[in-house]
């Protein structure tokens, strides 16, 4: 506590500008929004919220795609958070279907070796749960075994929040997560400054006196502000795992347009565990109908408590939009720790 009023106080000798600094983690704004870090920081400096949620920005036409799955007699096996998350014909939950809350793709593939049924896992996350996926297929699982890859690159959604400019961003505070596991080295190509940071109170506070400290020097790079986890390497042996499995491919996500090199695709050598060729299932762009802003939060051009709905129709019991559903989605966040911020 002394150390977290220390960095605040140094936060507020050091800001004298409006200063807008983006994260891109949903464990982020759950600690910001849980320790009220908001309430402690100079008026001019201002923390966004962009795509942080894996499960948030999976796009309808995926969702839509694991539905076909249930149709086709499938045991779909997910991660709880997704179970929820609207497609354009209902969700998971409602399907009807044979769908299981597994904790990892290891629990999916239990459930195929005991059953002669096709099973298919919905695969989402960032390039943290990428690896682990790789690491099993890699195994060789039974052949009644496949995925439905969802996952995301994050430095990809970076460069397109910077190309745009809607958010007027001043720099970015690193996912801590995903640095552990791929280090920040790719972070490095991009002309902004940018710090990995930590989940503890003080770890984000030193992260924003640190983003801060580099718009004042004019420099612009990226620096480390959770050496105890991350390395600029990373677990080499993790990312080597990815991509030998793995292969990057441009893909849309919810709330953004089509991504270059943002998705990651099964390779030829394990083509057999893709569902989606396995059971030539189209994936399709469902064009928004709703007044759900989940989009314009994910892009960070917009905060929860700006959506009408919020709190009124949409809210954790009956969600409208994905960030309301998922444990890591903004609005979801920001209602469970009553969060007004306008």
């Amino acid at each position: 506590m002394a150390l977290g009023k220390e960095i605040s106080e140094k936060l507020r000798e050091a800001v004298d500008r409006d200063l807008s600094f983006m994260h891109i983690c949903g464990t982020h704004e759950a600690a910001i929004s849980r320790a009220g870090l908001r309430s402690v920081l100079p008026p001019g400096l201002k923390i966004v919220m962009g795509p942080g949620c894996p499960v948030c920005i999976t796009p309808q036409g995926e969702i839509d795609a694991a539905l076909d799955l249930v149709e086709r007699g499938c045991i779909v096996a997910t991660y709880g958070d997704l179970l929820r998350v609207p497609g354009s014909r209902g969700s998971l939950e409602s399907s009807g279907g044979d769908v299981r809350v597994v904790q990892g793709v290891h629990k999916a593939v239990e459930i195929a070796r005991s059953t002669n049924k096709e099973v298919a896992f919905i695969s989402v996350g960032f390039e943290t749960t990428a690896p682990t996926v790789a690491a099993t297929l890699l195994t060789r699982p039974p052949e009644n075994f496949s995925i439905l890859s969802c996952h995301r690159l994050v430095p990809p959604a970076m460069k397109w929040l910077l190309e745009q400019g809607e958010a007027k961003l001043h720099g970015f505070l690193l996912p801590g997560h995903v640095c552990t596991v791929v280090g920040y080295q790719d972070y490095e190509q991009f002309p902004v400054p940018q710090v990995v940071a930590g989940f503890e109170p003080e770890d984000i506070l030193l992260g924003l006196l640190m983003l801060v400290e580099q718009v004042k020097s004019g420099e612009a790079k990226v620096e480390n502000a959770y050496p105890r986890a991350v390395t600029r390497e990373g677990n080499v042996r993790a990312r080597q795992l990815m991509y030998e499995v793995f292969a990057p491919v441009d893909a849309e996500w919810r709330g953004f347009p089509v991504i270059p090199r943002s998705g990651l695709q099964l390779k030829s050598g394990f083509e057999e565990y893709d569902a989606q060729k396995k059971f030539d299932i189209p994936i399709r762009h469902v064009e928004k109908h709703s007044a759900c802003i989940c989009d314009r939060v994910l892009r960070g051009i917009a905060e929860p408590t700006d959506c009408r709905l919020f709190g009124k129709v949409c809210n954790p019991r009956t969600p409208v939009g994905p960030c309301m559903v998922s444990h890591e989605g903004a609005c979801r966040i920001w209602h469970m720790f009553r969060v007004r911020q306008k």
